[in-house]
C-alpha cells in the first residue's frame, strides 16, 4: 500500500450474490433421548458450567522474548499440555471467546479436527486458571427408539460463540450450531464411543449452504463475529490458492435470537464484502470496518494483514508457523489466534493498536 496516497474507496457491498444458507430442523428429540440415556448411567447434561468446573488439563505460559521468537506481532502466548501440543491425530483450527455470553469467566474456545476419522472437538480454556478440557462434537442419533451419537466430521476451520450458541464451520456444507448448555458427560458405563473424551456437545441444527447455477458455493473456511455492527454480523471467509475463490462475506444476525437473519422465504443471504482476496487466508477479525487477517506459509512464519478487502497492509513473520482462525477481545484490545503444527502449537494474542501502527 502506498502510505502517501489516500486509500482507494472500499468495494461496494454486494447483496444476494448467488449463495445462501437454509437452517435445518432442530435435533430436539435426539438430544433429549441422548441426555436421558446418559442420565441413567450417572451422566447427562451438565452445560458449560459443568465443563468449566471440571477442567482436567493445564495450559503453560510461554514467555515472548524480544525479538519476538513466536512472530513479530505476538505479545503473549500459552501452549497446551504435551499430549495435545504434539498430537498427530488432532489439529487445532478455530477460536472464539466468551465475550457477552452468560459465562462470567474469561474463556477461550478452540476447535480441532481429527486426521484419524474421529470427527471434531472443542477445547474450553479458562484464561485466569490456565486450565482446559477437550469436548467431542457429536451428531445425536435416534434409531428405532435407541438414542446414540456419532462424531461430527467437519474440518471445523472456524468457531463462533454467540450467546448460548456455538457455531462450527464446515467448509462447503455451511456450518453447524450447538447450544453450550447441552454439553453432556458420558460415563464409561453408557457404552458409547467418544475416543477418550468424557464430555460431548451435540449438534442442534445446521445451516446448509447452497448456490445458484453458475455461482461457486461459498466455502466456510473460517468465521468470526463482528460486534462493531448493530446487530452483530457473522463474517465468513474462504481459504484458497490463486486459482480458487477467496471471498469475504457477512451474514446479519437477528437482534432477538442472535441467529442469522432470514428473508420472508426463511433463507439467509450474505453480503459480499470482497472477492479475489488474499491467498491462503486462515482467519479474520473485523473491528469498526477494519479487517485483520492471518495467512499461512507452510512451515514458515505466518503473516498478518490489516485493512479492508482490496487494500491490505501486510506484516510478514508476524505469527508462529501455521496460524489459523482469529478473534477480537474488545475489553483488552487483543486479537487471539492459534497455530496448528505439532510441536509448534500456541494460543497467542496480538495487540490490535500496535498492528494498526505497523
Amino acid at each position: 500500500m502506498d502510505q502517501t496516497a489516500p486509500p482507494p474507496d472500499p468495494p461496494e457491498p454486494v447483496e444476494g450474490f448467488g449463495v445462501h444458507l437454509t437452517r435445518t430442523e432442530e435435533n430436539v428429540a435426539e438430544i433429549d433421548a441422548l441426555g436421558a440415556r446418559l442420565q441413567e448411567h450417572g451422566g447427562g447434561r451438565v452445560g458449560i458450567s459443568g465443563v468449566l468446573g471440571d477442567l482436567d488439563r493445564r495450559m503453560r505460559r510461554t514467555f515472548v522474548p524480544w525479538p519476538r521468537l513466536l512472530g513479530r506481532a505476538v505479545d503473549r502466548a500459552i501452549t497446551w499440555e504435551r499430549r495435545d501440543r504434539r498430537d498427530l491425530r488432532w489439529y487445532p483450527q478455530g477460536i472464539s471467546t466468551s465475550v457477552r455470553t452468560e459465562v462470567e469467566r474469561d474463556v477461550l474456545v478452540t476447535s480441532w479436527y481429527s486426521k484419524k476419522d474421529e470427527g471434531s472437538r472443542v477445547s474450553f480454556i479458562d484464561l485466569a486458571a490456565r486450565r482446559y478440557r477437550n469436548v467431542l462434537l457429536v451428531e445425536p442419533t435416534l434409531v428405532d427408539g435407541v438414542p446414540g451419537l456419532k462424531p461430527l466430521k467437519a474440518h471445523a476451520g472456524g468457531v463462533v460463540w454467540h450467546g448460548p450458541y456455538l457455531h462450527v464451520a464446515a467448509t462447503g456444507r455451511g456450518f453447524l450450531t450447538c447450544r453450550v448448555d447441552e454439553v453432556m458427560r458420558v460415563p464409561a458405563a453408557a457404552g458409547l464411543a467418544t475416543y477418550g473424551h468424557d464430555y460431548v456437545l451435540p449438534v442442534r441444527f445446521a445451516y446448509r449452504a447452497a448456490n445458484e447455477e453458475g455461482v461457486t458455493r461459498l466455502r466456510f473456511s473460517f468465521m468470526t463475529l463482528d460486534r462493531s455492527t448493530e446487530p452483530p454480523s457473522l463474517v465468513v471467509g474462504e481459504y484458497g490458492n490463486s486459482k480458487q475463490t477467496r471471498r469475504l462475506a457477512r451474514f446479519p444476525t437477528d437482534p432477538g435470537t442472535g441467529l442469522l437473519s432470514t428473508g420472508e422465504d426463511g433463507v439467509s443471504r450474505p453480503i459480499l464484502d470482497g472477492e479475489d482476496g488474499l491467498t491462503r487466508m486462515q482467519g479474520t477479525a473485523v473491528v469498526d470496518g477494519t479487517y485483520f487477517v492471518t495467512s499461512s506459509h507452510g512451515t514458515s512464519y505466518g503473516s498478518m494483514h490489516v485493512g479492508r478487502p482490496g487494500d491490505f497492509r501486510t506484516t510478514k513473520w508476524a505469527t508462529p508457523p501455521g496460524p489459523e482462525d482469529l478473534v477480537y477481545w474488545p475489553e483488552t484490545d487483543l486479537l487471539w489466534s492459534l497455530s496448528e503444527h505439532p510441536g509448534w502449537r500456541w494460543v497467542f494474542a496480538m495487540d490490535r493498536s500496535r498492528l494498526l501502527k505497523t
